[in-house]
């Protein structure tokens, strides 16, 4: 039923995954290479590779591979999509109390 909901949030499941993750936002539509996403976050490359590896498996980030390097972009769609997902009955209790209430 939320299947793709649950592995996009479980794929974050780390702290490193998610400072991975937030370097990539903020990077952008271009995106950044593996060195560049090491510089970034400090993470070993045999480490960086196994996050990035769960944060794709997830559907959060994509890599497309240019010439001998491999570039990582944040899937902001399906980042919005999960934003959406969990905040998507936000405060509704509260709404149907003040129904009920009034």
């Amino acid at each position: 039923m939320w299947e793709a909901e649950a592995q996009g949030f479980a794929a974050m499941g780390s702290q490193a995954r998610l400072r991975v993750l937030k370097v990539l936002v903020r990077a952008g539509e271009p995106g950044l290479t593996v060195g560049e996403i090491q510089d970034r976050t400090g993470i070993t490359p045999s480490t960086l590779a196994h996050h990035l590896k769960h944060l794709a498996a997830g559907g959060l980030v994509a890599q497309e591979r240019v010439g001998r390097a491999t570039i990582n972009r944040a899937r902001f769609d399906a980042l919005r999509d999960l934003a959406g997902f969990i905040l998507e009955e936000c405060c509704a209790d509260e709404a149907r109390k003040a129904v009920n209430d009034g």
